[in-house]
């Protein structure tokens, strides 16, 4: 099993009064599942990804990811597993603009002590991957919204990591981009990459194979998807 969570708990203090954020949540995810975590705002999901992503740590119960506890690492290794076993995508795409596509592809293995010629050759044959070729040397502002994702997701995918967390990654996007982002998911998860999307939009959500669907920090279901990107041909 890729990722076993049990009981997370996750409180915060708010004034006079204590949320749980997550409250008892547990679930696994196997190797190449394409989960989606639906729900309003305010019923964890958001919570629940950072603290798969290694953002956040719970108040209480196990966490094990690629066969680690998550819960046993000091900040320092925290970080390192984060670099190597997580690859993140944001809806606000999160490229540094001074860079090119190509150098914000490298950035994470530059952070993992991988040599130049290595790290360049990578973050080429990725950008080729998601369509971005002829882009490599554009910088973020002479991308579209839908370019610049497909380097975030390429960017994501650098350190070859064992899952892919999506954080409404398509938010920010028309309706045709993000067809294309969903279509770009499928093809990575027939691929094997393992992948978690949170997002409020159910047509997204059923493009995955899993929903898990949250309320006041529950788990409240949990079932198979349509598995079927909105619009194309059934």
């Amino acid at each position: 099993m890729l990722v076993s969570a049990h009981n997370l708990v996750k409180t915060y203090v708010m004034g006079d009064e204590t949320v749980r954020a997550l409250d008892d949540v547990s679930f696994d995810i196997p190797e190449g599942d394409h989960v989606s975590i639906i729900g309003p705002s305010g019923s964890g999901k958001s919570t629940l990804m950072n603290i798969v992503g290694g953002l956040d740590t719970p108040n209480s119960g196990k966490l094990v990811i690629a066969g680690a506890d998550v819960g046993e690492m000091d900040d320092s290794a925290l970080a390192a597993f984060r670099n190597h076993k997580i690859g993140f995508v944001f809806q606000s795409f999160n490229l540094l603009p001074r860079m090119t596509a190509l150098e914000n592809v490298e950035l994470p293995m530059i952070y993992a002590g991988q040599p130049p010629a290595v790290r360049r050759n990578r973050a080429r044959e990725l950008l080729e991957r998601v369509g971005l070729g002829p882009r490599m040397g554009h910088r973020p502002t002479q991308l579209s919204g839908g370019q610049q994702q497909r380097v975030a997701i390429a960017r994501a995918l650098s350190c070859k990591p064992a899952m892919i967390l999506a954080d409404e990654p398509t938010g920010a996007l028309d309706t045709a981009t993000t067809l294309e982002i969903l279509r770009l998911f499928h093809e990575l998860n027939d691929e094997g990459a393992t992948i978690m999307v949170v997002t409020h939009e159910m047509e997204v959500a059923e493009s995955g194979k899993r929903i898990i669907e949250m309320r006041d920090g529950r788990i409240v279901s949990d079932r198979a998807a349509q598995r079927r990107v909105p619009g194309a041909a059934a």
